[in-house]
């Protein structure tokens, strides 16, 4: 079967879906992609319907031209790159902004981009299609109109990947394990890659007497809803292991004052639907009586579900469910923490710590694991070094001239 009977183009729209392979790679963060990126931001933030779709709002944002631009400047050896050719860029089906952010950073790095979207029907993926297509149609961008196919099909269309596969240059998965081991199942021509973005656990580290101290307890409730709640921890980037580092009975007054700023903004933002609620109590349980003294705590509602556990182990990434479910940990030091730390960890946010001594204990200890290192808040952030990888650079190629 052809594939443009399975494949729906959703921009540009009437556009021939594989002219992306004829295209001529450019330099990176040339002025072509900067001059479009920077009028899709304005677009989209001037956009009524984005303003109610947060996530939407922080793409637009994030591509302003001059944030772009400052991004271009640590990137010294551009005169010497040009991007790799097609990429294939495979969305992850849950969170509905993703894809643009992948396609952003292929864009930058001078590549033509297949971009598979989620099935799922979600608006965001709506707006980013219609502005990508009025965009492409105007004449000052119409130089990259085969630079960028946005497609939607039924993820058992193995026709269309395997075609796609075939045609790029690099193939860039997001999505989890399931999605890499099918994905993978289609070859690739004999100089292309994947870049994979596998499924990741994150935790976060609290400093309990640091963070009594700062007294900015609403905004850091905030600020730990928005890496948690806002995605119901489907994220990889959302914590679900919360440490607590300090004194006994210090930790025992912050995590009061902590998880009850939490639930007062919870209530506020979040509902939690039935069924959830069952499967993270579920989950709970479980855990528990598989674990010698852990317990669950109270909760007058199920908004926040919390398990202690007497120490760290082995595996505990393991268990986790979504929707306000965590795991707690109490830390004497730091370095406790590094015996768990696998190639699983992605994220490590904290308060009351220094990311940069953060970053240095985990060099010095040869970790494994974890590729981020942020403030609560800030683990939703987008940015070209992801999960390990720089972007740019991996997605394009060096012009070496001895």
């Amino acid at each position: 079967m052809a594939i443009d009977k399975v494949v729906e183009l959703l921009a540009p729209l009437g556009a021939d879906l594989l002219a992306v392979q004829h295209t001529r790679a450019l330099p990176p963060f040339s002025p072509q992609v900067l001059s479009f990126l920077g009028d899709l931001s304005d677009l989209l933030r001037s956009d009524s319907r984005v303003r109610l779709l947060p996530d939407l709002y922080a793409f637009g944002f994030w591509c302003r031209r001059t944030s772009i631009e400052a991004m271009g400047r640590s990137y010294a050896d551009n005169h010497s790159r040009l991007g790799r050719g097609v990429i294939f860029h495979v969305g992850p089906a849950n969170v509905p902004v993703n894809f643009a952010y992948s396609l952003a950073a292929g864009l930058l790095a001078g590549n033509a981009n297949l971009v598979r979207v989620p099935s799922a029907d979600f608006p965001q993926v709506a707006i980013i299609a219609q502005t990508l297509d009025t965009l492409l149609k105007k004449p000052e961008h119409r130089e990259l109109s085969d630079h960028i196919r946005l497609v939607r099909y039924d993820r058992n269309s193995h026709e269309a990947t395997a075609k796609f596969s075939e045609i790029c240059d690099v193939r860039v998965i997001w999505g989890g394990d399931d999605t890499i081991d099918v994905i993978r199942r289609h070859k690739l021509n004999a100089r292309a890659f994947d870049i994979t973005f596998a499924d990741r656990y994150s935790v976060c580290i609290i400093d309990a007497e640091n963070y009594l101290q700062t007294t900015k307890y609403s905004s850091l409730a905030q600020a730990f809803y928005n890496d948690t709640y806002l995605f119901d921890q489907k994220a990889c980037t959302a914590p679900h292991l919360v440490l607590w580092l300090g004194k006994t009975d210090v930790v025992n007054r912050a995590q009061n004052v902590f998880w009850e700023s939490l639930q007062a903004y919870v209530e506020e933002k979040y509902t939690l639907d039935a069924q959830s609620a069952v499967t993270k109590l579920s989950a709970a349980l479980r855990y528990a009586a598989s674990h010698e003294g852990t317990r669950i705590l109270p909760s007058r509602d199920n908004l926040i579900t919390r398990v202690t556990h007497p120490e760290l182990e082995a595996g505990i990434e393991n268990w986790h469910s979504n929707c306000g479910f965590f795991v707690e940990c109490h830390l004497s030091r730091i370095e406790e923490v590094l015996p768990i730390i696998t190639r699983k960890y992605q994220t490590l946010s904290y308060i009351g710590l220094s990311g940069d001594c953060l970053r240095q204990l985990l060099i010095k200890a040869r970790s494994l694991g974890v590729d981020r290192i942020v403030p609560v808040g800030r683990t939703l952030e987008f940015s070209l070094e992801w999960d390990g990888y720089d972007l740019i650079r991996t997605m394009s190629r060096l012009i070496y001239r001895a």
